[in-house]
Protein backbone atom coordinates (compact mmCIF):
# COMPACT_ATOMS: atom_id res chain seq x y z
CA UNK A 1 0.00 0.00 0.00
CA UNK A 2 2.85 2.41 0.83
CA UNK A 3 4.18 2.03 -2.68
CA UNK A 4 1.01 3.69 -4.00
CA UNK A 5 1.63 6.85 -1.99
CA UNK A 6 3.81 9.16 -4.01
CA UNK A 7 4.65 12.17 -1.84
CA UNK A 8 6.36 14.93 -3.77
CA UNK A 9 7.40 18.49 -3.04
CA UNK A 10 5.29 21.48 -3.99
CA UNK A 11 4.13 23.03 -6.24
CA UNK A 12 1.39 20.51 -6.91
CA UNK A 13 0.31 21.70 -10.35
CA UNK A 14 -1.04 19.21 -12.89
CA UNK A 15 0.21 19.46 -16.45
CA UNK A 16 0.46 17.26 -19.50
CA UNK A 17 4.12 18.22 -19.88
CA UNK A 18 6.82 15.96 -18.48
CA UNK A 19 10.16 16.97 -17.00
CA UNK A 20 12.16 15.32 -19.84
CA UNK A 21 10.10 17.10 -22.52
CA UNK A 22 10.47 20.49 -20.82
CA UNK A 23 14.20 20.02 -20.32
CA UNK A 24 14.68 18.89 -23.90
CA UNK A 25 12.99 22.05 -25.18
CA UNK A 26 15.38 24.08 -23.00
CA UNK A 27 18.34 22.21 -24.49
CA UNK A 28 17.04 22.87 -28.02
CA UNK A 29 16.58 26.57 -27.22
CA UNK A 30 20.11 26.78 -25.80
CA UNK A 31 21.66 25.18 -28.88
CA UNK A 32 21.74 28.44 -30.88
CA UNK A 33 23.57 30.61 -28.30
CA UNK A 34 25.84 27.66 -27.50
CA UNK A 35 26.64 27.19 -31.19
CA UNK A 36 27.36 30.88 -31.56
CA UNK A 37 29.66 30.67 -28.55
CA UNK A 38 31.64 27.93 -30.33
CA UNK A 39 31.74 30.05 -33.50
CA UNK A 40 32.82 33.11 -31.54
CA UNK A 41 35.46 31.55 -29.29
CA UNK A 42 36.53 28.33 -31.01
CA UNK A 43 36.67 24.69 -30.01
CA UNK A 44 37.85 25.44 -26.47
CA UNK A 45 34.33 26.71 -25.82
CA UNK A 46 32.88 23.42 -27.09
CA UNK A 47 35.20 21.37 -24.87
CA UNK A 48 34.33 23.45 -21.79
CA UNK A 49 30.59 23.02 -22.34
CA UNK A 50 31.03 19.31 -23.07
CA UNK A 51 33.07 18.76 -19.90
CA UNK A 52 30.48 20.65 -17.85
CA UNK A 53 27.65 18.52 -19.25
CA UNK A 54 29.46 15.19 -18.83
CA UNK A 55 30.53 16.08 -15.28
CA UNK A 56 27.02 17.13 -14.28
CA UNK A 57 25.37 13.98 -15.64
CA UNK A 58 28.11 11.71 -14.23
CA UNK A 59 27.91 13.33 -10.77
CA UNK A 60 24.15 12.81 -10.57
CA UNK A 61 24.42 9.23 -11.83
CA UNK A 62 27.23 8.26 -9.44
CA UNK A 63 25.58 9.91 -6.43
CA UNK A 64 22.26 8.17 -7.00
CA UNK A 65 23.98 4.83 -7.54
CA UNK A 66 26.02 5.16 -4.34
CA UNK A 67 22.97 6.28 -2.35
CA UNK A 68 20.88 3.47 -3.91
CA UNK A 69 18.33 5.95 -5.24
CA UNK A 70 16.46 5.84 -8.55
CA UNK A 71 18.65 7.18 -11.34
CA UNK A 72 17.10 10.37 -12.73
CA UNK A 73 19.61 11.44 -15.39
CA UNK A 74 17.04 10.62 -18.08
CA UNK A 75 15.00 13.67 -17.06
CA UNK A 76 17.77 15.80 -18.69
CA UNK A 77 17.86 18.27 -15.79
CA UNK A 78 21.55 17.55 -15.14
CA UNK A 79 22.20 18.04 -18.85
CA UNK A 80 20.58 21.50 -18.70
CA UNK A 81 22.53 22.42 -15.55
CA UNK A 82 25.83 21.40 -17.12
CA UNK A 83 25.09 23.21 -20.37
CA UNK A 84 24.06 26.43 -18.61
CA UNK A 85 27.14 26.31 -16.41
CA UNK A 86 29.40 25.79 -19.42
CA UNK A 87 27.77 28.71 -21.20
CA UNK A 88 28.44 30.88 -18.13
CA UNK A 89 32.19 30.29 -18.19
CA UNK A 90 34.92 32.12 -20.12
CA UNK A 91 36.56 30.03 -22.83
CA UNK A 92 39.92 30.72 -21.19
CA UNK A 93 39.36 28.72 -17.99
CA UNK A 94 41.34 25.50 -17.43
CA UNK A 95 39.40 22.33 -18.23
CA UNK A 96 39.17 21.35 -14.57
CA UNK A 97 37.03 24.42 -13.80
CA UNK A 98 33.82 23.22 -15.55
CA UNK A 99 34.30 19.80 -13.93
CA UNK A 100 34.58 21.29 -10.44
CA UNK A 101 31.67 23.64 -11.09
CA UNK A 102 29.38 20.85 -12.29
CA UNK A 103 30.22 18.67 -9.29
CA UNK A 104 29.38 21.56 -6.96
CA UNK A 105 26.15 22.37 -8.83
CA UNK A 106 24.80 18.83 -8.84
CA UNK A 107 26.18 17.40 -5.60
CA UNK A 108 26.03 20.37 -3.22
CA UNK A 109 23.22 22.54 -4.57
CA UNK A 110 20.92 19.90 -6.04
CA UNK A 111 21.35 16.36 -4.70
CA UNK A 112 22.17 17.15 -1.06
CA UNK A 113 18.91 19.11 -0.85
CA UNK A 114 16.79 16.28 -2.21
CA UNK A 115 17.26 16.43 -5.98
CA UNK A 116 15.22 18.05 -8.73
CA UNK A 117 12.46 20.29 -7.40
CA UNK A 118 13.97 20.75 -3.94
CA UNK A 119 17.06 22.87 -4.55
CA UNK A 120 16.65 26.38 -3.15
CA UNK A 121 18.71 28.17 -5.80
CA UNK A 122 19.62 27.69 -9.44
CA UNK A 123 22.43 25.08 -9.47
CA UNK A 124 24.27 26.47 -12.52
CA UNK A 125 24.32 30.02 -11.19
CA UNK A 126 25.23 28.86 -7.69
CA UNK A 127 28.20 27.01 -9.20
CA UNK A 128 29.20 30.07 -11.20
CA UNK A 129 29.14 32.24 -8.09
CA UNK A 130 31.14 29.57 -6.23
CA UNK A 131 33.77 29.58 -8.98
CA UNK A 132 33.92 33.40 -9.13
CA UNK A 133 34.49 33.59 -5.37
CA UNK A 134 37.02 30.74 -5.39
CA UNK A 135 38.91 31.62 -8.58
CA UNK A 136 38.18 35.28 -9.40
CA UNK A 137 41.13 35.74 -11.73
CA UNK A 138 40.31 32.68 -13.84
CA UNK A 139 36.62 33.58 -14.01
CA UNK A 140 37.19 37.19 -15.08
CA UNK A 141 39.85 36.66 -17.75
CA UNK A 142 38.33 37.10 -21.21
CA UNK A 143 41.44 37.75 -23.32
CA UNK A 144 41.55 35.52 -26.41
CA UNK A 145 43.24 35.62 -29.80
CA UNK A 146 40.16 37.43 -31.13
CA UNK A 147 39.28 39.72 -28.20
CA UNK A 148 41.96 41.40 -26.14
CA UNK A 149 40.24 44.45 -24.70
CA UNK A 150 37.78 44.89 -21.85
CA UNK A 151 34.31 43.41 -22.11
CA UNK A 152 31.59 45.85 -23.25
CA UNK A 153 30.12 46.16 -19.74
CA UNK A 154 33.56 46.86 -18.27
CA UNK A 155 34.09 49.48 -20.97
CA UNK A 156 30.74 51.08 -20.13
CA UNK A 157 31.68 51.09 -16.45
CA UNK A 158 34.90 52.90 -17.33
CA UNK A 159 33.04 55.44 -19.45
CA UNK A 160 34.32 54.13 -22.79
CA UNK A 161 32.07 53.97 -25.83
CA UNK A 162 31.01 50.56 -27.16
CA UNK A 163 29.62 49.19 -30.41
CA UNK A 164 26.02 48.28 -29.61
CA UNK A 165 25.50 46.51 -32.94
CA UNK A 166 28.41 44.17 -32.23
CA UNK A 167 26.96 43.50 -28.78
CA UNK A 168 23.56 42.60 -30.21
CA UNK A 169 25.09 40.29 -32.82
CA UNK A 170 27.66 38.85 -30.41
CA UNK A 171 30.98 39.96 -31.89
CA UNK A 172 32.37 40.78 -28.43
CA UNK A 173 34.27 39.10 -25.62
CA UNK A 174 32.67 37.63 -22.54
CA UNK A 175 31.51 34.25 -21.30
CA UNK A 176 30.71 31.58 -23.86
CA UNK A 177 26.93 31.71 -24.07
CA UNK A 178 25.94 35.28 -23.24
CA UNK A 179 27.53 37.34 -26.02
CA UNK A 180 24.88 37.11 -28.77
CA UNK A 181 21.63 38.82 -27.81
CA UNK A 182 20.08 37.70 -31.11
CA UNK A 183 20.84 34.01 -30.53
CA UNK A 184 19.53 34.15 -26.96
CA UNK A 185 16.28 35.89 -27.92
CA UNK A 186 15.63 33.41 -30.75
CA UNK A 187 16.14 30.57 -28.27
CA UNK A 188 13.83 32.31 -25.79
CA UNK A 189 11.14 32.59 -28.49
CA UNK A 190 11.26 28.80 -28.84
CA UNK A 191 10.53 28.41 -25.12
CA UNK A 192 7.74 30.98 -25.23
CA UNK A 193 6.05 29.48 -28.31
CA UNK A 194 6.19 25.97 -26.82
CA UNK A 195 4.74 27.21 -23.53
CA UNK A 196 7.78 26.25 -21.46
CA UNK A 197 8.06 29.81 -20.12
CA UNK A 198 5.95 32.95 -20.28
CA UNK A 199 6.92 36.62 -20.32
CA UNK A 200 5.93 37.51 -16.75
CA UNK A 201 9.34 36.99 -15.18
CA UNK A 202 11.69 37.95 -18.04
CA UNK A 203 9.44 40.82 -19.12
CA UNK A 204 9.18 42.38 -15.66
CA UNK A 205 12.90 41.73 -15.10
CA UNK A 206 14.05 43.48 -18.29
CA UNK A 207 11.56 46.38 -18.04
CA UNK A 208 12.33 47.11 -14.38
CA UNK A 209 16.06 46.96 -15.10
CA UNK A 210 15.65 49.36 -18.02
CA UNK A 211 13.68 51.80 -15.86
CA UNK A 212 16.31 51.58 -13.12
CA UNK A 213 19.10 52.33 -15.62
CA UNK A 214 17.22 55.31 -17.05
CA UNK A 215 16.66 56.77 -13.58
CA UNK A 216 19.96 55.99 -11.87
CA UNK A 217 22.38 55.24 -14.72
CA UNK A 218 23.60 58.83 -14.91
CA UNK A 219 23.07 59.05 -18.67
CA UNK A 220 19.48 60.30 -18.75
CA UNK A 221 17.48 59.15 -21.78
CA UNK A 222 20.58 57.97 -23.62
CA UNK A 223 19.12 55.05 -25.59
CA UNK A 224 22.55 53.94 -26.81
CA UNK A 225 23.72 53.46 -23.21
CA UNK A 226 20.46 51.68 -22.32
CA UNK A 227 20.72 49.38 -25.35
CA UNK A 228 24.29 48.48 -24.41
CA UNK A 229 23.22 47.65 -20.87
CA UNK A 230 20.40 45.43 -22.15
CA UNK A 231 22.55 43.64 -24.73
CA UNK A 232 25.64 43.29 -22.57
CA UNK A 233 26.56 40.65 -20.03
CA UNK A 234 24.25 37.91 -18.88
CA UNK A 235 21.00 39.87 -18.65
CA UNK A 236 19.19 38.17 -21.54
CA UNK A 237 20.52 34.69 -20.80
CA UNK A 238 19.68 35.08 -17.13
CA UNK A 239 16.23 36.59 -17.70
CA UNK A 240 14.97 33.94 -20.11
CA UNK A 241 16.85 30.79 -19.14
CA UNK A 242 17.75 30.99 -15.45
CA UNK A 243 15.35 33.37 -13.71
CA UNK A 244 12.48 31.28 -15.14
CA UNK A 245 13.66 28.04 -13.52
CA UNK A 246 10.50 26.35 -12.23
CA UNK A 247 11.99 25.22 -8.93
CA UNK A 248 13.52 28.51 -7.86
CA UNK A 249 10.92 31.01 -9.12
CA UNK A 250 7.43 31.85 -7.78
CA UNK A 251 4.38 29.95 -9.01
CA UNK A 252 1.87 32.75 -8.35
CA UNK A 253 1.27 35.20 -11.19
CA UNK A 254 1.64 38.24 -8.93
CA UNK A 255 4.74 36.67 -7.42
CA UNK A 256 6.34 36.33 -10.85
CA UNK A 257 5.97 40.05 -11.48
CA UNK A 258 7.34 40.92 -8.03
CA UNK A 259 10.21 38.49 -8.52
CA UNK A 260 11.10 39.97 -11.90
CA UNK A 261 11.03 43.52 -10.53
CA UNK A 262 13.26 42.49 -7.63
CA UNK A 263 15.75 40.96 -10.06
CA UNK A 264 15.73 44.07 -12.24
CA UNK A 265 16.38 46.37 -9.30
CA UNK A 266 19.12 44.16 -7.86
CA UNK A 267 20.86 43.86 -11.24
CA UNK A 268 20.68 47.64 -11.65
CA UNK A 269 22.16 48.20 -8.18
CA UNK A 270 25.03 45.79 -8.83
CA UNK A 271 25.82 47.23 -12.26
CA UNK A 272 25.38 50.94 -11.55
CA UNK A 273 26.55 51.24 -7.95
CA UNK A 274 28.66 48.12 -7.50
CA UNK A 275 32.39 47.83 -8.07
CA UNK A 276 31.93 45.22 -10.81
CA UNK A 277 30.35 45.61 -14.22
CA UNK A 278 28.00 42.62 -13.97
CA UNK A 279 25.45 41.49 -11.40
CA UNK A 280 22.95 39.10 -12.99
CA UNK A 281 24.19 35.94 -11.27
CA UNK A 282 24.10 37.40 -7.77
CA UNK A 283 20.77 39.11 -8.42
CA UNK A 284 19.11 35.84 -9.42
CA UNK A 285 20.66 33.92 -6.51
CA UNK A 286 19.39 36.52 -4.02
CA UNK A 287 16.02 36.48 -5.79
CA UNK A 288 15.89 32.69 -5.40
CA UNK A 289 16.31 33.09 -1.64
CA UNK A 290 13.44 35.59 -1.53
CA UNK A 291 10.99 33.35 -3.42
CA UNK A 292 9.37 31.78 -0.29
CA UNK A 293 8.69 35.26 1.10
CA UNK A 294 7.37 36.52 -2.24
CA UNK A 295 5.01 33.55 -2.56
CA UNK A 296 3.81 34.00 1.00
CA UNK A 297 2.69 37.56 0.31
CA UNK A 298 1.29 36.95 -3.18
CA UNK A 299 -0.60 33.72 -2.52
CA UNK A 300 -4.24 34.34 -3.50
CA UNK A 301 -6.85 33.93 -0.78
CA UNK A 302 -9.36 31.13 -1.03
CA UNK A 303 -12.72 32.23 -2.45
CA UNK A 304 -15.13 33.41 0.25
CA UNK A 305 -12.54 33.92 2.97
CA UNK A 306 -12.33 37.60 4.01
CA UNK A 307 -9.03 39.32 4.62
CA UNK A 308 -8.07 39.42 8.29
CA UNK A 309 -7.90 42.75 10.04
CA UNK A 310 -4.66 43.86 11.70
CA UNK A 311 -6.07 43.06 15.16
CA UNK A 312 -7.12 39.55 14.07
CA UNK A 313 -3.73 38.96 12.45
CA UNK A 314 -1.92 39.92 15.68
CA UNK A 315 -4.20 37.69 17.72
Amino acid sequence: MDELRNVSSNPHVRSGDTTPSIMMWVVIALCLPAAYGIYNFGWDAFIIMLLAVISAVATEFIYEKLMKKPVTVKDYSALVTGLLLGMNLPCTVPFWVPIMGSIFAILVVKMLFGGLGQNFMNPALAARCFLIISFPKLMTTYVTDTYSGATPLAALKAGTSVNVTDMIIGKVGGVIGETSMVAIVVGACILILTGVIDLRIPGSYIVSFAVFVLIFGGHGLNLTYLSAQLAGGGLMLGAFFMATDYTTSPITNAGKYVYGIVLGILTGIFRIFGTGAEGVSYAIIIGNLLVPLIERWTLPRAFGIPKKSKKEAKA
